[in-house]
Protein backbone atom coordinates (compact mmCIF):
# COMPACT_ATOMS: atom_id res chain seq x y z
CA UNK A 1 0.00 0.00 0.00
CA UNK A 2 1.32 3.63 -0.76
CA UNK A 3 0.75 6.33 1.82
CA UNK A 4 0.95 9.39 2.03
CA UNK A 5 1.01 10.92 5.59
CA UNK A 6 0.37 14.88 6.12
CA UNK A 7 2.52 16.62 8.60
CA UNK A 8 6.56 17.10 9.55
CA UNK A 9 6.13 17.67 13.18
CA UNK A 10 7.13 15.06 16.03
CA UNK A 11 4.00 14.01 15.99
CA UNK A 12 4.42 12.93 12.28
CA UNK A 13 7.61 11.23 12.28
CA UNK A 14 6.36 9.20 15.51
CA UNK A 15 3.02 8.06 12.97
CA UNK A 16 5.10 7.52 9.92
CA UNK A 17 7.62 5.30 12.12
CA UNK A 18 4.79 3.09 13.53
CA UNK A 19 3.35 2.99 9.52
CA UNK A 20 6.72 1.83 8.69
CA UNK A 21 6.50 -1.57 10.52
CA UNK A 22 3.35 -2.37 9.05
CA UNK A 23 3.85 -5.43 6.47
CA UNK A 24 1.42 -4.44 4.10
CA UNK A 25 3.17 -0.54 3.34
CA UNK A 26 5.51 -0.15 0.32
CA UNK A 27 5.91 2.99 0.21
CA UNK A 28 5.59 6.32 2.37
CA UNK A 29 5.69 9.57 0.98
CA UNK A 30 5.33 12.69 3.75
CA UNK A 31 3.96 16.20 2.98
CA UNK A 32 6.15 18.21 3.79
CA UNK A 33 8.04 15.80 6.45
CA UNK A 34 10.98 16.07 8.15
CA UNK A 35 14.87 14.97 8.18
CA UNK A 36 13.13 12.17 10.28
CA UNK A 37 10.57 11.32 8.01
CA UNK A 38 13.08 11.49 4.88
CA UNK A 39 14.77 8.15 7.09
CA UNK A 40 11.46 6.23 6.44
CA UNK A 41 10.72 7.43 2.52
CA UNK A 42 10.42 10.06 0.36
CA UNK A 43 9.43 13.92 1.32
CA UNK A 44 8.09 16.93 -0.44
CA UNK A 45 9.27 19.68 1.89
CA UNK A 46 8.63 22.30 -0.33
CA UNK A 47 4.57 21.73 -0.24
CA UNK A 48 2.44 23.62 2.21
CA UNK A 49 -0.66 20.86 3.72
CA UNK A 50 -2.97 23.47 3.48
CA UNK A 51 -2.67 23.39 -0.10
CA UNK A 52 -5.63 21.11 -1.09
CA UNK A 53 -5.24 21.08 -4.87
CA UNK A 54 -1.91 20.56 -4.74
CA UNK A 55 -2.06 17.24 -2.13
CA UNK A 56 -4.59 16.16 -4.30
CA UNK A 57 -2.94 15.99 -7.52
CA UNK A 58 0.32 14.85 -6.03
CA UNK A 59 -1.66 11.81 -4.72
CA UNK A 60 -3.00 11.11 -7.91
CA UNK A 61 0.64 11.03 -9.74
CA UNK A 62 2.14 8.99 -6.85
CA UNK A 63 -0.59 6.32 -7.20
CA UNK A 64 -1.20 7.07 -3.13
CA UNK A 65 -3.90 4.27 -2.38
CA UNK A 66 -4.40 5.96 1.27
CA UNK A 67 -3.83 9.24 2.63
CA UNK A 68 -3.25 9.71 6.80
CA UNK A 69 -3.50 13.51 8.37
CA UNK A 70 -1.31 14.48 11.17
CA UNK A 71 -2.11 17.92 11.85
CA UNK A 72 -5.50 20.10 12.28
CA UNK A 73 -5.06 23.06 9.67
CA UNK A 74 -5.28 20.86 6.49
CA UNK A 75 -8.10 18.95 8.16
CA UNK A 76 -10.22 22.85 8.16
CA UNK A 77 -9.04 23.46 5.16
CA UNK A 78 -10.97 20.71 3.69
CA UNK A 79 -8.51 18.52 2.58
CA UNK A 80 -10.18 15.06 3.16
CA UNK A 81 -13.28 16.57 1.36
CA UNK A 82 -11.13 17.30 -1.80
CA UNK A 83 -9.26 13.65 -1.78
CA UNK A 84 -12.78 12.08 -1.25
CA UNK A 85 -13.82 13.88 -4.52
CA UNK A 86 -10.46 13.02 -6.22
CA UNK A 87 -11.98 9.22 -5.12
CA UNK A 88 -8.49 9.03 -3.14
CA UNK A 89 -9.12 7.11 0.26
CA UNK A 90 -7.97 9.01 3.34
CA UNK A 91 -8.15 8.79 7.51
CA UNK A 92 -9.13 12.24 8.53
CA UNK A 93 -12.67 14.74 9.60
CA UNK A 94 -14.13 16.07 6.63
CA UNK A 95 -14.12 20.13 7.30
CA UNK A 96 -17.89 19.52 8.59
CA UNK A 97 -16.52 17.24 11.06
CA UNK A 98 -13.23 18.73 11.77
CA UNK A 99 -15.61 21.68 13.14
CA UNK A 100 -15.27 19.77 16.32
CA UNK A 101 -11.75 21.31 16.59
CA UNK A 102 -12.33 24.20 14.30
CA UNK A 103 -14.84 25.73 15.90
CA UNK A 104 -15.71 26.14 19.85
CA UNK A 105 -19.05 27.29 19.55
CA UNK A 106 -19.70 23.85 17.39
CA UNK A 107 -18.51 21.72 19.73
CA UNK A 108 -20.15 23.02 22.36
CA UNK A 109 -23.26 22.94 20.65
CA UNK A 110 -22.53 19.06 19.51
CA UNK A 111 -21.47 18.23 23.51
CA UNK A 112 -24.83 19.66 24.92
CA UNK A 113 -26.88 18.01 22.33
CA UNK A 114 -25.31 14.77 23.03
CA UNK A 115 -25.45 15.07 27.12
CA UNK A 116 -21.28 15.27 27.37
CA UNK A 117 -20.71 16.62 30.50
CA UNK A 118 -18.64 19.82 29.98
CA UNK A 119 -17.91 23.54 31.19
CA UNK A 120 -21.13 26.15 31.16
CA UNK A 121 -20.58 28.16 28.11
CA UNK A 122 -21.85 31.35 26.36
CA UNK A 123 -21.64 32.26 22.67
CA UNK A 124 -21.15 35.99 21.10
CA UNK A 125 -20.05 37.82 18.06
CA UNK A 126 -21.26 41.15 19.92
CA UNK A 127 -18.13 42.78 22.04
CA UNK A 128 -20.62 44.76 24.15
CA UNK A 129 -22.55 42.17 25.00
CA UNK A 130 -19.77 39.64 25.35
CA UNK A 131 -18.63 42.44 28.23
CA UNK A 132 -21.50 42.51 29.70
CA UNK A 133 -21.87 38.66 30.23
CA UNK A 134 -18.66 38.97 31.95
CA UNK A 135 -19.13 41.63 34.06
CA UNK A 136 -22.20 39.31 35.87
CA UNK A 137 -19.83 36.18 35.35
CA UNK A 138 -17.61 34.71 38.27
CA UNK A 139 -13.85 34.50 38.00
CA UNK A 140 -12.06 33.01 36.86
CA UNK A 141 -13.02 34.02 33.23
CA UNK A 142 -12.25 32.32 30.39
CA UNK A 143 -12.34 33.64 26.92
CA UNK A 144 -12.08 31.53 23.81
CA UNK A 145 -11.17 32.48 20.15
CA UNK A 146 -13.82 30.60 18.69
CA UNK A 147 -11.29 28.96 15.50
CA UNK A 148 -8.03 28.38 15.07
CA UNK A 149 -5.63 30.45 16.67
CA UNK A 150 -2.37 28.32 16.57
CA UNK A 151 -3.32 27.79 20.38
CA UNK A 152 -2.81 31.43 21.27
CA UNK A 153 -6.62 31.79 21.24
CA UNK A 154 -7.81 31.06 25.34
CA UNK A 155 -7.21 33.53 27.78
CA UNK A 156 -7.57 32.64 31.53
CA UNK A 157 -7.97 35.23 34.01
CA UNK A 158 -8.99 36.74 37.07
CA UNK A 159 -9.20 40.42 35.80
CA UNK A 160 -12.53 41.11 34.44
CA UNK A 161 -11.24 44.48 32.21
CA UNK A 162 -8.54 42.17 31.06
CA UNK A 163 -11.16 39.33 29.70
CA UNK A 164 -13.45 42.32 28.32
CA UNK A 165 -10.59 43.37 26.57
CA UNK A 166 -10.04 39.99 25.11
CA UNK A 167 -13.06 39.56 23.72
CA UNK A 168 -12.98 42.65 22.20
CA UNK A 169 -9.68 42.11 20.69
CA UNK A 170 -10.94 38.75 19.46
CA UNK A 171 -13.62 40.13 17.96
CA UNK A 172 -12.32 42.86 16.29
CA UNK A 173 -10.23 41.34 14.26
CA UNK A 174 -6.90 40.26 16.39
CA UNK A 175 -7.40 36.54 15.39
CA UNK A 176 -8.64 37.07 11.93
CA UNK A 177 -11.82 34.89 11.42
CA UNK A 178 -11.22 32.57 13.94
CA UNK A 179 -11.72 35.01 16.76
CA UNK A 180 -14.95 37.07 15.27
CA UNK A 181 -16.87 34.35 17.68
CA UNK A 182 -16.08 34.33 21.06
CA UNK A 183 -17.13 31.64 23.44
CA UNK A 184 -16.76 32.41 27.45
CA UNK A 185 -16.69 29.44 29.44
CA UNK A 186 -17.05 28.96 33.46
CA UNK A 187 -13.44 28.34 34.84
CA UNK A 188 -13.27 24.29 35.62
CA UNK A 189 -10.74 23.55 38.34
CA UNK A 190 -8.75 20.20 38.19
CA UNK A 191 -6.35 17.81 36.74
CA UNK A 192 -6.12 17.50 32.97
CA UNK A 193 -5.95 14.55 31.47
CA UNK A 194 -6.58 13.48 27.54
CA UNK A 195 -7.90 10.28 26.29
CA UNK A 196 -6.97 9.51 22.19
CA UNK A 197 -8.80 7.50 20.09
CA UNK A 198 -9.33 6.55 16.34
CA UNK A 199 -13.54 6.82 15.36
CA UNK A 200 -14.50 5.09 12.41
CA UNK A 201 -17.79 6.96 11.52
CA UNK A 202 -20.09 5.27 14.33
CA UNK A 203 -17.52 3.11 16.84
CA UNK A 204 -14.58 4.46 18.81
CA UNK A 205 -11.50 2.60 19.72
CA UNK A 206 -9.24 3.75 22.76
CA UNK A 207 -5.67 4.26 22.94
CA UNK A 208 -3.40 4.12 25.96
CA UNK A 209 -3.18 7.52 27.21
CA UNK A 210 -0.26 9.51 28.45
CA UNK A 211 0.51 12.40 30.28
CA UNK A 212 2.36 15.23 29.23
CA UNK A 213 4.11 17.99 30.48
CA UNK A 214 3.53 21.86 29.43
CA UNK A 215 5.34 23.90 31.38
CA UNK A 216 8.83 25.11 29.92
CA UNK A 217 10.83 24.42 32.89
CA UNK A 218 10.87 21.93 35.76
CA UNK A 219 8.57 22.05 38.43
CA UNK A 220 5.95 22.98 36.44
CA UNK A 221 7.26 26.77 36.60
CA UNK A 222 8.07 28.75 33.26
CA UNK A 223 5.17 29.76 30.69
CA UNK A 224 3.17 27.14 29.15
CA UNK A 225 4.59 25.29 25.63
CA UNK A 226 3.24 22.80 23.36
CA UNK A 227 4.41 20.35 25.20
CA UNK A 228 8.30 18.96 26.97
CA UNK A 229 7.70 15.47 27.61
CA UNK A 230 5.48 12.78 28.32
CA UNK A 231 5.39 9.30 29.21
CA UNK A 232 3.16 6.53 29.73
CA UNK A 233 1.59 4.54 30.88
CA UNK A 234 -0.33 7.14 33.12
CA UNK A 235 -0.99 5.13 36.41
CA UNK A 236 -2.32 7.72 38.53
CA UNK A 237 -5.68 8.18 36.24
CA UNK A 238 -9.43 7.11 37.47
CA UNK A 239 -9.99 3.27 37.00
CA UNK A 240 -11.39 2.62 33.62
CA UNK A 241 -11.30 6.12 32.10
CA UNK A 242 -10.42 5.74 28.68
CA UNK A 243 -13.68 3.20 28.60
CA UNK A 244 -15.78 5.87 29.97
CA UNK A 245 -14.44 8.43 27.93
CA UNK A 246 -15.91 6.31 24.65
CA UNK A 247 -19.17 5.14 26.30
CA UNK A 248 -20.18 8.92 27.91
CA UNK A 249 -18.32 11.15 25.40
CA UNK A 250 -16.93 10.05 21.99
CA UNK A 251 -19.88 7.56 21.34
CA UNK A 252 -22.53 10.15 21.70
CA UNK A 253 -20.79 12.88 19.90
CA UNK A 254 -20.90 10.54 16.87
CA UNK A 255 -24.47 9.83 17.30
CA UNK A 256 -25.52 13.14 17.32
CA UNK A 257 -23.09 13.63 14.26
CA UNK A 258 -24.20 11.08 12.53
CA UNK A 259 -27.94 12.56 13.12
CA UNK A 260 -26.64 15.81 11.78
CA UNK A 261 -25.52 14.00 8.69
CA UNK A 262 -21.74 13.97 9.52
CA UNK A 263 -19.25 11.13 9.75
CA UNK A 264 -16.60 11.61 11.98
CA UNK A 265 -13.64 9.65 10.80
CA UNK A 266 -10.48 10.09 12.21
CA UNK A 267 -8.69 10.34 16.05
CA UNK A 268 -10.08 12.15 18.44
CA UNK A 269 -8.39 14.01 20.95
CA UNK A 270 -11.14 14.20 24.61
CA UNK A 271 -9.21 16.81 26.52
CA UNK A 272 -10.60 15.87 30.19
CA UNK A 273 -10.95 18.31 33.90
CA UNK A 274 -11.02 15.44 35.90
CA UNK A 275 -13.03 18.05 38.80
CA UNK A 276 -14.92 17.43 42.04
CA UNK A 277 -17.90 16.48 39.89
CA UNK A 278 -15.81 14.34 37.55
CA UNK A 279 -14.53 14.36 34.31
CA UNK A 280 -15.64 17.27 31.67
CA UNK A 281 -14.57 18.07 28.48
CA UNK A 282 -12.57 20.84 28.20
CA UNK A 283 -11.96 20.91 24.44
CA UNK A 284 -11.71 18.33 21.06
CA UNK A 285 -8.91 17.76 18.57
CA UNK A 286 -9.33 16.03 15.46
CA UNK A 287 -5.80 14.34 15.72
CA UNK A 288 -3.73 13.32 18.06
CA UNK A 289 -1.54 14.17 20.77
CA UNK A 290 2.29 16.18 20.24
CA UNK A 291 3.86 15.42 22.45
CA UNK A 292 2.08 12.21 23.64
CA UNK A 293 1.97 10.45 20.60
CA UNK A 294 5.31 10.05 20.66
CA UNK A 295 4.72 7.31 24.06
CA UNK A 296 1.88 6.04 22.99
CA UNK A 297 2.54 4.62 19.67
CA UNK A 298 5.68 2.40 20.42
CA UNK A 299 3.75 0.69 23.14
CA UNK A 300 0.92 -0.46 20.58
CA UNK A 301 1.45 -3.58 19.36
CA UNK A 302 -1.00 -3.68 16.78
CA UNK A 303 -0.42 -2.62 12.86
CA UNK A 304 -1.16 0.78 12.52
CA UNK A 305 -1.82 0.82 9.22
CA UNK A 306 -4.33 -1.68 9.22
CA UNK A 307 -6.04 0.06 12.31
CA UNK A 308 -6.41 3.24 10.23
CA UNK A 309 -7.10 1.26 6.94
CA UNK A 310 -10.05 -0.74 9.09
CA UNK A 311 -11.40 2.81 10.10
CA UNK A 312 -11.39 4.41 6.99
CA UNK A 313 -14.01 1.46 5.88
CA UNK A 314 -16.20 2.18 9.18
CA UNK A 315 -15.05 -1.15 10.05
CA UNK A 316 -12.42 -0.65 13.37
CA UNK A 317 -12.40 -3.99 16.05
CA UNK A 318 -14.71 -3.72 19.03
CA UNK A 319 -11.92 -5.67 21.28
CA UNK A 320 -9.41 -3.49 22.92
CA UNK A 321 -6.08 -3.00 21.61
CA UNK A 322 -3.15 -5.17 22.39
CA UNK A 323 0.02 -2.78 24.34
CA UNK A 324 3.67 -3.86 25.50
CA UNK A 325 3.77 -4.12 29.34
CA UNK A 326 6.98 -1.48 28.65
CA UNK A 327 6.92 2.14 29.68
CA UNK A 328 7.81 5.10 27.37
CA UNK A 329 9.41 8.38 28.19
CA UNK A 330 9.88 11.59 25.76
CA UNK A 331 11.84 14.35 26.56
CA UNK A 332 11.26 17.25 24.11
CA UNK A 333 14.55 19.70 23.33
CA UNK A 334 13.95 22.54 22.59
CA UNK A 335 15.27 25.75 20.84
CA UNK A 336 16.61 28.61 22.82
CA UNK A 337 14.28 31.44 23.11
CA UNK A 338 11.06 28.81 23.01
CA UNK A 339 8.23 28.95 23.14
CA UNK A 340 8.09 33.14 22.43
CA UNK A 341 10.36 33.98 20.13
CA UNK A 342 12.81 30.15 19.28
CA UNK A 343 16.20 30.98 17.36
CA UNK A 344 17.18 28.58 14.64
CA UNK A 345 19.44 27.47 12.21
CA UNK A 346 21.76 25.97 14.91
CA UNK A 347 23.76 22.60 13.75
CA UNK A 348 22.44 19.44 15.41
CA UNK A 349 25.02 17.09 16.98
CA UNK A 350 25.43 13.81 18.57
CA UNK A 351 22.43 12.12 17.06
CA UNK A 352 24.55 9.21 15.93
CA UNK A 353 25.43 8.60 20.10
CA UNK A 354 21.78 7.87 21.58
CA UNK A 355 22.23 4.04 22.42
CA UNK A 356 19.18 2.25 22.53
CA UNK A 357 16.74 5.84 22.26
CA UNK A 358 14.68 6.77 19.86
CA UNK A 359 14.35 10.08 18.40
CA UNK A 360 11.33 11.88 17.14
CA UNK A 361 12.35 15.23 14.55
CA UNK A 362 9.91 17.78 15.52
CA UNK A 363 11.22 21.34 14.15
CA UNK A 364 14.66 20.56 11.89
CA UNK A 365 15.49 20.65 8.43
CA UNK A 366 18.42 19.00 6.38
CA UNK A 367 21.00 21.58 5.26
CA UNK A 368 24.96 21.59 3.90
CA UNK A 369 25.83 21.27 6.93
CA UNK A 370 23.62 18.37 8.70
CA UNK A 371 20.51 18.49 10.85
CA UNK A 372 19.62 22.33 12.01
CA UNK A 373 17.39 23.58 13.86
CA UNK A 374 14.20 25.15 12.24
CA UNK A 375 11.71 25.27 14.91
CA UNK A 376 10.68 25.37 18.78
CA UNK A 377 10.44 21.65 19.67
CA UNK A 378 13.85 20.15 17.97
CA UNK A 379 13.52 16.74 18.95
CA UNK A 380 11.71 14.45 20.80
CA UNK A 381 14.17 11.99 22.44
CA UNK A 382 12.47 8.97 23.78
CA UNK A 383 13.38 5.82 26.15
CA UNK A 384 11.24 2.50 26.04
CA UNK A 385 12.01 0.18 28.90
CA UNK A 386 10.63 -2.11 31.44
CA UNK A 387 9.85 -0.01 33.90
CA UNK A 388 9.30 4.21 33.86
CA UNK A 389 12.56 4.45 35.51
CA UNK A 390 14.44 2.62 33.02
CA UNK A 391 12.80 4.25 30.09
CA UNK A 392 13.65 8.12 31.66
CA UNK A 393 17.58 7.00 32.18
CA UNK A 394 17.19 5.77 28.29
CA UNK A 395 16.19 8.63 27.36
CA UNK A 396 17.94 11.28 29.40
CA UNK A 397 21.53 9.02 28.24
CA UNK A 398 20.37 9.67 24.76
CA UNK A 399 19.68 13.87 25.91
CA UNK A 400 22.83 14.81 27.26
CA UNK A 401 24.32 13.50 24.09
CA UNK A 402 22.72 15.07 21.68
CA UNK A 403 23.74 19.04 21.54
CA UNK A 404 22.79 22.05 19.79
CA UNK A 405 23.64 26.11 20.96
CA UNK A 406 21.20 26.91 23.43
CA UNK A 407 19.26 23.65 23.81
CA UNK A 408 16.49 23.88 26.30
CA UNK A 409 14.85 20.63 28.18
CA UNK A 410 13.33 19.51 31.61
CA UNK A 411 15.20 17.28 33.53
CA UNK A 412 11.85 16.30 35.88
CA UNK A 413 9.96 14.52 32.92
CA UNK A 414 8.29 11.20 34.42
CA UNK A 415 9.20 11.82 38.19
CA UNK A 416 6.12 12.88 39.00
Amino acid sequence: MNVMLIGGGGREHAMGWKLRQSPYLSNLLSVPGNPGLAQLGAVLPNVDPTDVATICDLAVANAIDLVVVGPEAPLAAGLIDALDAAGIRAFGPTKDAARLESSKAFSKDIMTRAGVPTAKSATFTDADEAAAYLAEATPPYVVKADGLAAGKGVLVTEGLLAAQGWARSCIAGHFGPAGETVVIEEFLDGREVSVFMLCDGVKAIGLEPARDYKRLLDGARGPNTGGMGSYSPAMDLPDNLVESTINNVALPVLRVMEDDGILFKGFLYVGLMLTTDGPKVVEFNCRLGDPETQVVLPRLEEDFLTLIDRAVDGELPTEPLAWSDDACVNVVLAAPGYPENPETGYPVRGLDNIGDAIVFHAGTTLTTDGVVTAGGRVLNVVGLGPTVKQAREIAYRATDEIRFTGKQNRTDIATN
